[in-house]
């Protein structure tokens, strides 16, 4: 079931000064605030390819609730998140909205431009406040038309987020409020590091799409079995092998999938 609308803000995103790209260092190194590379995509690719990327991206500060993508609206850029972590809404006509996907510094955001189209069709919004390459999509395509290795990795993880919307779909479908809070936290806690989840009980209700005295409830399950905890204001994951096992089938589903795509790509 879709959540009642979210008050997002429309928050500025900013340039990072010091490093990253045109800023800074570039693949391996660190700027002044010693911030390094994280995003999987970036790392992978041969150095000549993530340097000139680099050199055509911009650090950016990605603050919470700040709109990457806007449903329906032109894409005007393309995002490697470095830190932090967003999450991709289904938006209905009423304004309602569900969670079909998160992306963090495995993946990138504008998936739609590797496939041809110009606007996107679903709204990417950073639920933990990080930092992202943005690149201009003139500049990203012409750098795929002439790297293969760079559009096969596109390709790659567009077809990871495809899965991912898949599998959460039916999770939402039939699962448990406890079992699906289980496995976003694991979900989440892949994408950022640490044990630390900075995010309200209103904001993940929205992003399971179901009321915030359900989330409450599932929450309240989890910490008396010592799964998680709360420490000024913020969740944290206490015991992740429990937390797997109270999770619903869908985490090792789609860890299970992720895992055997990349001994395949791995093999070629």
């Amino acid at each position: 079931m879709a959540n009642k609308p979210l008050e997002l803000r429309r928050s500025k995103i900013s340039l990072q000064v010091g490093f990253g790209g045109r800023n800074g260092a570039g693949r391996d190194g660190a700027g002044r605030d010693g911030q390094e590379l994280a995003n999987q995509i970036l790392r992978d690719l041969p150095r000549n390819v993530s340097n000139s990327l680099l050199g055509k991206a911009q650090l950016v500060k990605l603050p919470i609730h700040s709109i990457l993508n806007e449903i329906n609206e032109p894409i005007e850029y393309l995002y490697f998140i470095n830190s932090g972590c967003a999450s991709v809404l289904s938006v209905l006509q009423d304004g309602k909205s569900v969670e079909v996907g998160l992306t963090g510094r495995e993946g990138f955001v504008g998936v739609p431009l590797i496939a041809g189209f110009k606007t996107s069709p679903t709204r990417i919004i950073m639920q933990i406040e990080g930092a992202g390459y943005r690149i201009l999509p003139k500049d990203l395509l012409a750098l795929v038309k002439i790297s293969p290795p760079l559009e096969r990795s596109l390709l790659k993880y567009s077809q990871e987020l495809a899965l991912q919307a898949n599998q959460i779909a039916a999770c939402n479908r039939v699962h448990e409020v406890d079992e699906r809070r289980a496995r976003w936290l694991l979900m989440s806690q892949d994408r950022i590091g640490g044990s630390m989840i900075p995010l309200t009980q209103e904001f993940l209700a929205h992003m399971l799409g179901t009321r915030r005295a359900s989330v409450t409830v599932a929450a309240g399950m989890l910490q008396k079995a010592g799964l998680i905890s709360y420490v000024r204001g913020q969740l944290k994951i206490e015991d992740r092998e429990r937390l797997e096992g109270a999770s619903c089938e869908c985490y090792a589903t789609l860890t299970r999938q992720l895992n055997a795509w990349k001994s395949e790509s791995d093999s070629e």
